[in-house]
């Protein structure tokens, strides 16, 4: 039911069907994040048409409201939001973290105080289940602790320690074959305490393994050692997932380290701030150049809003806070980041993945390629260099 087939390799990089209940999807693949049922400002056809394959649901904000009965009522999450295709659903693990000033961590569980009314809200391993089994997603993720930037050793310790424990109380009341559980690896970005995580993760064989507790702040230059020991360290068989991953060169450089799944709020939430993302790097809407501008945003972009409108049209909304203008620059970077990938699986089918990437960069980077990036094009390249278990 959740098969993943690798068909093509480029060093660590690989072109892979994963096989869902509700579709197959080609990996790399990177996910819109629909936080509440809805991603922002764009509709399931306009997901459709750019070339979403897989979309997120947020367990925690669909528990508190409508509730995962009322998603449940309407056959899940696909009913409930007419996208047709698979879903991802978080376990509430990130939520830890980013309400950290309204929650109280247990071995038991989480308890919050909602952001909506104050009420509060207990969170357990078998609460997040039941949960994600009503919203009916195809991969669900297990209940995990995200420990902040910077975090004591002790605490990434004791937090992955207990995320472990989580973990089995999770796979213990799941009931619902037809969804795959993924595993959390974290330990920060310190290698032993990755080592140690994935000690404790890799035996419970689940279907697929995400890498969580990244992209929460710390620099890229200690995120991707982290990325490519953890990611070398996975089963090759089974798809490896960076969590809340969603900038250009981030994606392009987990590609390149083996890394099959993401997903980010960045292309929309940066769309509404009036950016666009293109080859040469963010072009800011809100300045004085895009105003008179009769290109589109992206010449080689064949989204409605590249096709249809010119920079000084879509400035223009922009300045007069029209809703078109931030929903077209939103469908625009989701596109653009659905076509990077589209390019890098064509590049790793043709054995061109790091020739491209270091083409791709060199334009992206106007500033010089920085080292962190380069390195991570070095170790995807020798796959002698990985460690994986099967």
């Amino acid at each position: 039911m959740f098969e993943f087939d690798i068909q093509h390799r480029d060093g660590r990089a690989r072109v892979a069907q994963f096989h869902t209940p509700r579709g197959t999807v080609t990996t790399p693949m990177f996910m819109p994040v629909g936080t509440q049922g809805t991603v922002k400002g764009i509709s399931p056809q306009e997901l459709t048409d750019i070339g979403s394959q897989m979309i997120l649901g947020n367990t925690y904000h669909l528990m508190l409201r409508p509730g995962e009965a009322m998603v449940a009522a309407h056959g899940g999450l696909p009913g409930f939001t007419a996208y047709p295709g698979p879903f991802l659903t978080d376990s509430g693990g990130f939520q830890v973290m980013s309400l950290g000033h309204m929650r109280k961590i247990t071995e038991e569980g989480v308890v919050f105080k909602s952001h909506l009314d104050g009420s509060l809200v207990n969170l357990t391993p078998e609460r997040s289940i039941q949960v994600q089994e009503a919203l009916g997603a195809d991969i669900i993720m297990a209940f995990d602790e995200c420990p902040p930037y910077p975090a004591e050793r002790e605490y990434i310790l004791r937090s992955l320690e207990r995320t472990e424990r989580w973990l089995a109380r999770c796979l213990t009341v799941k009931s619902r074959p037809e969804q795959a559980l993924f595993a959390i690896v974290q330990g920060g970005v310190h290698e032993d305490l990755r080592e140690r995580s994935l000690e404790l993760t890799l035996p419970y064989d689940t279907p697929g393994f995400a890498l969580g507790g990244l992209a929460v702040g710390e620099p890229k230059e200690e995120m991707y050692p982290a990325v490519a020991f953890t990611a070398g360290r996975l089963p090759e068989h089974k798809p490896r997932y960076l969590m809340g991953v969603g900038h250009p060169e981030d994606l392009v450089a987990g590609v390149a380290l083996g890394v099959d799944m993401f997903d980010c709020v960045y292309p929309t939430r940066t769309g509404r701030f009036g950016y666009a993302l293109t080859d040469e790097g963010r072009l800011n809407m809100n300045s004085s150049a895009p105003r008179t501008s009769m290109e589109p945003l992206d010449s080689a972009c064949d989204c409605y809003a590249c096709r249809h409108y010119t920079r000084a049209y879509l400035a223009h909304l922009i300045r007069a806070e029209e809703m078109l203008g931030p929903r077209m620059l939103s469908l625009h970077n989701l596109r653009y980041l659905h076509r990077l990938m589209e390019r890098a699986r064509a590049a790793i089918q043709a054995g061109e993945f790091y020739t491209w990437a270091s083409t791709w960069a060199a334009r992206y980077f106007r500033q010089g390629v920085p080292q962190w990036f380069q390195i991570a094009l070095e170790i995807g390249r020798d796959p002698v260099s990985q460690k994986s278990q099967s």
